[in-house]
Parts: structure tokens; sequence; C-alpha cells
């Protein structure tokens, strides 16, 4: 995989991005209760594209959000989406490598993981960026199979197979406390919390 092929694709993607995504309701309501967003959480949401969640997280009145795109075409219609929010911010940024001084309660990476060249360097970085107590939640509102169906079609150089709940709990659980691997017909979910004590 190049960084390069990954924000080529989804800036090509971007103007129709939106009309292509299909709301799975049930799938995304279970994964932002697994994710801890509630009223009053500041979120990270990474890999946000056109900001998909946002109203999502409107309506459960978190304080703040802050969504990431390695995209800038993805970033620009984000920003045009959701211009005088002033709770929601975008960053046009590589989520591996980037760095933050402000932290968060949840971190959500929504429809987004196989698209990461470096998953234990993603892992690790955003882990840093959670308060005592936060939530990181890695979450697919398809299932396994389906999401790895629809990567088949797409060139290898942006997307890697999604690994198995158990599996990636295993990476998650090297810098969290994994406590909820969900993999069915309708959804992913991987969550781990930063204990209180690291």
């Amino acid at each position: 995989m190049k960084q390069s092929d990954i924000i080529d694709f989804f800036d090509q993607m971007a103007s129709t991005w939106d009309a292509r995504t299909i709301r799975r309701e049930n799938a995304i309501r279970a994964i932002l209760d697994a994710g801890g967003i509630v009223r009053g959480v500041r979120v990270l949401d990474i890999g946000c594209g056109t900001g998909v969640l946002m109203p999502d997280y409107i309506k459960r009145e978190v304080a703040s959000v802050l969504g990431v795109d390695i995209s800038p075409e993805m970033i620009k219609i984000a920003e045009a989406h959701y211009e005088g929010k002033e709770q929601i911010r975008f960053l046009c940024t590589d989520a591996e490598t980037m760095q933050l001084s402000e932290k968060f309660d949840c971190i959500m990476v929504h429809n987004a993981f196989p698209h990461f060249m470096h998953p234990e360097m993603l892992l690790k970085n955003l882990s840093s960026f959670l308060v005592p107590g936060g939530r990181l939640t890695i979450a697919h509102s398809m299932s396994r199979a389906e999401i790895d169906k629809r990567h088949e079609g797409k060139p290898h150089s942006i997307s890697l197979k999604l690994p198995s709940e158990t599996d990636l709990s295993k990476l998650l659980g090297q810098f969290l406390t994994v406590d909820v691997a969900v993999s069915d017909d309708e959804k992913y979910i991987v969550s781990g919390v930063l204990n209180k004590t690291k």
C-alpha cells in the first residue's frame, strides 16, 4: 500500500461519496452505544470522510468532534457540510503519525480501518489521545464478510484485509483493555478502554 494511492482514491471518490453511502441505522446505533457516544463527550473521528457520523454526534449532544481524514477532498466537503457548527472541526492529516495536544473521551474509527497501512502504529498513536477511562472503537456498519467482499474489487494498494475480531482484540489489547468484540451479520465492533491507572 502507498499513502499516495489511498489519498488519490478517496479524493476521486469524494464528490460522489454521500450519494453512495448506505446508512444502516441499527448497526450505527449499536456502534455509537458501544463507543460510548453520549451527551458531553469529546470525540475524535478518524477516517471521517465527508462527515457521515456527524449528524449522529449532534443528535447525541456531544461536546465536540474533531474529524480527521487523509483526503483533502473529503475534508473540503465535510467542512462545507458543517460550516457554522462550532462544536465540529476537521483536520486533514495522517492519523498514524499525527500529533495532537488535546485528549478525547471517545475515538471512533468507522468504516475505515482496512485503509490504514500500519494498524499497530495507528492504534498506538490513537490510544495516546485518550483521557484515562476513554474509549477507542474500531467498527464497521456491515459484516466482516461484506467488507472483505467490497474490497475484493478494489486495488490492493488501498486496503488491507480486515482482521477477525479476535485478532484485532489482541492487537488493541497491547494498548487498552478490550471489553467489546462483536462480529455478526450486520456489524463489526472492537472497542477498548484506557485504564485510569495508566
